[in-house]
């Protein structure tokens, strides 16, 4: 079954796919996570490197937080309450200090000259708690990267905002910055799940949010669901998804429970012991997900991710077609020229790697490897996340190798039970004869099969077991 968490090749992603935290190269790291059946018509485009691989994305971790969830084990700055008795026109000097540390990182870095013609087109704040930074300080970060890099004038600018974290005013301030996208981290519907997860927001505060993102306009937003949490039921999770959807957000994020080593829920709890879920009902909660999102109108295009149509996150697009990143801040990890490498995690460190980048004495790739094999399984990886697949066409154009008939044969139980799906170059999935046709016939296989991708829910939630096997076909 699929648990959700790609180290944010990922970013830092507790239960989201805000990538940039940890991680050379995501095989090594990964673990994804659940989802449904239905060849979507908005699937998401498949691979395609970037010429030349210039990065034109940008992730931005901000760590602060007012406390710890239960769940997270992202770096992260727990705030207390200290900050909030500030007056509004002084800046709590933790902020101040690291958004200066930040900028410092982002001028230091080294630009390829090319790079000036590929200005960014996506830029995520991530954290953390991004909305507890004050705007003027997201603005001098946004000021910062139009300088070195250029942002285009309509880049998606994604900021994740936590309930009870702003107001209408402090919205209102970050969208004539030029944000344009809000993901609304409310996790859950009920007040004892909130309280369970160590939230510090409350149901109360969820809908004062939500109120305040229509009020100011937002058109362009997401809000984040957790499924398996202590003591879920199916009810609570009908309840949650129902509630998402009467809030009418364009974008629906929905993760599976990850209990990681070293936080409060993994010292508390056992994956798959009461009084968590165990994985029949996690498996029922993310078909429910599936149905119910589906059946309203939402498209699911990667296997965490449910959108209105053309409200794609396009900078998690950049996650699943393996392109070039940028990313900066505390323990963040861009992916530049093939090579995945991360920043340290711990404050004291992190600030000791940003001055040895200005002092040249740092080479920012001298921490990766490149790998073909694990760039082949970054690409398989992430492709069988999306409702797109596997593009087999453009795989053996990057990697001068085509796996069909090797998967096809490793796949063939899957294929036959229908986890697993081949499709033709005009997205019609072959039906259980032609797959038995084309394998007796090994030279027709590169001819009929164009995509390989996993189906929804049941293959998504099969996801880990089935990448693995790709995995082994790869690298034996």
């Amino acid at each position: 079954m699929l648990k959700s968490s790609l180290a944010p090749i990922l970013s830092i992603i507790p239960m989201k796919p805000k990538y940039p935290v940890a991680c050379l190269s995501l095989c090594k790291a990964f673990r994804p996570s659940s989802v449904r059946d239905n060849v979507s018509v908005n699937a998401v485009e498949p691979f395609e490197p970037p010429p030349k691989s210039y990065p034109t994305s940008a992730y931005i971790h901000l760590p602060f937080c007012r406390k710890r969830c239960r769940y997270c084990d992202f770096p992260i700055v727990a705030l207390g309450s200290s900050s909030a008795n500030l007056p509004d026109d002084i800046d709590d000097p933790r902020f101040l200090n690291y958004v200066q540390l930040l900028c410092r990182e982002i001028e230091a870095t080294k630009v390829l000259k090319s790079d000036n013609n590929s200005p960014l087109e996506t830029v995520f704040f991530g954290g953390g708690t991004p909305s507890l930074v004050p705007p003027r300080l997201v603005s001098k970060i946004l000021e910062t990267l139009t300088s070195k890099f250029g942002v285009n004038s309509n880049a998606e600018i994604s900021i994740e905002m936590d309930p009870g974290t702003f107001d209408a005013q402090k919205l209102s301030d970050l969208l004539n910055l030029g944000v344009n996208r809000v993901s609304l981290g409310v996790q859950a519907f009920q007040e004892e799940l909130l309280k369970a997860c160590g939230r510090a927001h409350s149901l109360k505060e969820v809908y004062e949010a939500i109120e305040i993102i229509g009020s100011c306009g937002a058109s362009n937003w997401s809000l984040d669901l957790i499924s398996s949490l202590p003591h879920q039921t199916s009810e609570m999770w009908k309840e949650s998804l129902e509630c998402a959807i009467k809030a009418e957000p364009t974008h629906v994020s929905v993760y599976d429970l990850q209990v990681e080593k070293g936080t409060k829920f993994g010292l508390l709890y056992k994956p798959g012991e009461f009084p968590l879920p165990d994985d029949t009902l996690s498996a029922e909660f993310y078909k429910m997900s599936s149905k119910t999102l589906c059946n309203t109108g939402y498209n699911h295009y990667e296997i965490s991710s449910y959108c209105k149509k053309g409200y794609e996150c396009q900078h998690n697009l950049t996650y699943w077609k393996n392109g070039y990143y940028h990313a900066f801040g505390l323990g963040s990890a861009s992916h530049l020229d093939g090579v995945r490498f991360s920043r340290p995690r711990k404050m004291k460190e992190y600030a000791s790697y940003v001055q040895n980048l200005e002092d040249g004495a740092l080479i920012q790739h001298e921490n990766g490897q490149k790998d073909a094999k694990d760039l082949e399984m970054d690409v398989v990886m992430l492709s069988l996340r999306t409702s797109k697949g596997l593009d087999l066409t453009s795989f053996r154009e990057c990697f001068g190798s085509c796996l069909v008939l090797s998967l096809c044969k490793t796949f063939r139980p899957y294929i036959e039970s229908g986890h697993v799906l081949l499709l033709d170059d005009k997205r019609r999935v072959l039906v259980i004869e032609e797959f038995w046709s084309v394998l007796s016939n090994e030279s027709k296989i590169e001819e009929e099969v164009a995509f390989i991708r996993l189906s929804d829910p049941d293959g998504f939630l099969l996801s880990n077991e089935l990448i693995s096997i790709a995995f082994g076909v790869i690298s034996p």
